[in-house]
Parts: C-alpha cells; structure tokens; sequence
C-alpha cells in the first residue's frame, strides 16, 4: 500500500491529504465510559488528536483543543464533537511558550472547572539527513513543542486535577527504534516515555495515572509537512502489517487509558505500531 507523492509546509493541514485520514468521523461508536469528564488534547485539530477528540466526545467527555494556527482543520474537529452533544473550546496558540501552556490549562478550568484527563499529543518533527543540516533553533523547537510543554502543562493541570483523572502522553516507535534523520523527534518521544514513567510514581499519592502511546507510522498532517515526498510515498510499508495507520485505530487507546476502566492502568506504554515491537 502506498500513499501518492505529496508534500505541504508545516504543519499541514488535512484537506490537502490524499487520501483523507480517517479519524473515526463514521465508524467510532461511544458507550459513555468517558461521560462526565473533561479532556484537554493538544495537536487536537488534525490526525491523532481529532480522533481522539471524536472518541472522548462520543464516550461523553468535554474538549478542550490546543492547536497552533491550523484554524479550519479546529473548526472541523469543534464541529464532530458539537455533533456528539459535547462542549469543544478551540485555544490557538504555541505551546513552545510556557505562559501558552498555562493559558490552556486556565482556560480549561474556567470552562470545566476542573481537569480530568490531559492528552500531550502536539509535535514537530522534520527530516535532516545530516547531523551539521539541523539548525540550533529547530533543535530547541523541537524540544519545546514536544517534551518542554507536557512538563509545562503537566505541572499546571495536576493541582486541577482529583483522584481519578488520567494523564497521556503520545511518545512513539522511534522512541526505540529511532530513524536518523528524525534525532530531535526521536529524542522527545523518548523523553516522554521517561517522563511518563515518572509521573506515574509521583502523581500516585494524588491518585493520577499517567500513561504513554507509543505509535507507529499513523497517516497524519505531520507526514506530508515533514518529510521528502518520496518517503511520504512508501510510508507504512516498512511494519509488519504493511501500510502506515489511521488516527481511528489509536482513538480506543486513548479511550481505555481515560477512563475509569484503566483505574489500575498507570506507568504504562502501550504500542500501536502495525506490528513493529517496542521494548
């Protein structure tokens, strides 16, 4: 299975994908596990994070999105939840600020009152092929986007948050099997399944879960912004099961790790790669 030779400026946007990921818009079914809760995601505009937005709001969740500027792909994502009957507040902004990431968790509070599960699954990667091709400043970018504002936000939702409520991050495969041309990506994913690992132990006391999903190659925005068009062409090819992901198949994940059900679910890593082991 390929995909056809398409490229687009970061950070993309889903309307010019071919083919459109499928974020669950027709098939997720909720069954209220989640009802009641409310949910802050990061990167929810597109890929990932709008299927995990469909699927909190079906299970009965409220939404709060943080994207960067990617404002008609929100909107879209705003509108499937509106659909399912739940409350969507859109925040743009970057979450490279710290002060950014605080506002969200502000906002998030003054909306909802509280918060019950918090998804760090904004990101930003880019393709070098070459140690001396990658600037400082993507470097620094690159961290702060994806390991800085989960710190950020982590520590400015916790005191928000009761017994009960969950924390995920979206480390990666390449967490430990790190591509060469994706090194401060690659470092950032691992840092989150760390950080994770961390939050579990110290957040238990509070009754705070703190999990990690661990992806592999999904069919998001992300893809045709970041790397060579040839590459986009045979992305997915290389897991077992031969072709890259949909956002839908990561949505129950998410789902199971929100809710009550995961209640002994905590310091954990779960793969959704096609196949492809995470040790």
């Amino acid at each position: 299975m390929s995909q056809p030779r398409q490229q687009q400026t970061p950070p993309g946007v889903t309307s010019a994908m071919d083919p459109r990921p499928d974020h669950g818009e027709e098939s997720y079914r909720g069954s209220g596990r989640l009802a009641g809760k409310a949910a802050v995601i990061t990167g929810g505009d597109s890929g990932i994070g709008r299927a995990v937005a469909i699927a909190y709001a079906r299970e009965g969740a409220d939404v709060l999105i943080s994207y960067l500027d990617e404002h008609e792909d929100a909107e879209e994502t705003q509108r499937w939840v509106r659909e399912a009957g739940r409350a969507c507040v859109l925040v743009p902004g970057d979450v490279a600020d710290p002060a950014h990431c605080r506002a969200i968790v502000d906002r998030a509070v003054e909306e909802f009152g509280r918060i019950d599960v918090l998804v760090n699954n904004a990101a930003y990667q880019m393709t070098r092929d070459s140690l001396e091709e990658i600037p400082d400043e993507e470097w620094d970018h690159t961290l702060a986007v994806n390991i800085s504002a989960f710190f950020h936000l982590a520590k400015a939702a916790v005191p928000h948050m009761r017994p009960g409520a969950a924390i995920i991050g979206s480390t990666s495969v390449n967490s430990d099997s790190p591509p060469p041309q994706l090194l401060p990506y690659n470092v950032t994913k691992a840092g989150i399944a760390n950080m994770v690992g961390s939050l579990s132990q110290l957040l238990a006391p509070k009754g705070i879960r703190a999990n990690s999903v661990a992806p592999g190659p999904i069919w998001t925005p992300l893809i045709p912004a970041t790397m060579p068009a040839e590459q986009v062409e045979t992305f997915g090819s290389q897991v077992p099961l031969g072709r890259p992901g949909q956002p839908a198949e990561l949505a129950p994940v998410y789902v199971l790790l929100a809710s009550d059900e995961a209640s002994y679910v905590s310091g954990a890593r779960i793969a959704v790669t096609g196949g492809q082991p995470i040790l």
